[in-house]
């Protein structure tokens, strides 16, 4: 059976990165996500590593043209024709097109798009209910711990409070920047017939498990 390629497209709060590790170890692909790519090049003090490190210590963003190449460079990795999992890339129409020459380039089966749907209403009720401990920094979940702001903090009993970024307006613009960012990516993978449409609300588990039924159905009628 040929491997399968995966794309995660989701929103802040959609559950990407636990779905992914149940992704990863259900279909034995490697979960890729852009932050571990750029910090494992980084890390490796390859060429570009080391170029994307200058452009993260003066606090810029790793331009286009130099996360594609890391993303060509990680993807020629031994691990990598068993299948993977890109988490945060690509972003762009420019960089679809890019994994898509990358891909062809290296021989890989075309990636299958994860489109992960969820509500704003959710979005901003799971993201909103994130708690932290002004002391020690441990994160808690307002629906989860049932700790909120006020409380002490039940590892050193320091003030917990909730982070400007998480509050329900900011998370609302933060949704709003993704789905501006997204919907390109949407439709040029929809037009590609290497989409598929998730709902992901619900049970954990639950989701988990119909994100791979999909998946795999959709890599039964390609194969």
């Amino acid at each position: 059976m040929a491997s399968t390629n995966l794309i995660l497209l989701g929103p802040p709060g959609a559950g990407k990165g636990t779905h992914a590790q149940y992704l990863e170890r259900e279909l034995g692909v490697v979960h890729i996500s852009t932050g571990d790519m750029l910090r494992e090049a980084v890390a490796e003090g390859t060429a570009l590593g080391n170029k994307a490190q200058e452009y993260m210590k003066a606090g810029q963003l790793v331009p286009d043209e130099l996360v594609i190449e890391l993303a060509k460079e990680r993807l020629g990795k031994r691990d990598c024709p068993v299948g993977w999992l890109l988490d945060g890339f690509p972003r762009t129409i420019a960089q679809a097109e890019a994994l898509s020459a990358i891909v062809d380039e290296l021989q890989m089966p075309s990636p299958l798009a994860v489109n992960m749907v969820i509500s704003e209403a959710e979005v901003v009720r799971r993201l909103s209910g994130r708690r932290m401990c002004r002391n020690c920094g441990t994160i808690f979940n307002l629906h989860r711990d049932n700790i909120d702001v006020g409380d002490p903090c039940p590892t050193c009993g320091g003030e917990i409070y909730i982070r400007s970024d998480d509050r329900p307006e900011a998370v609302r613009e933060r949704l709003r920047v993704y789905q501006r960012q997204t919907e390109p990516l949407i439709d040029y993978y929809q037009q590609q017939a290497q989409l598929i449409t998730v709902d992901v609300e619900g049970k954990q588990e639950e989701v988990s498990q119909h994100l791979l039924a999909a998946v795999r159905s959709k890599d039964v009628k390609r194969g």
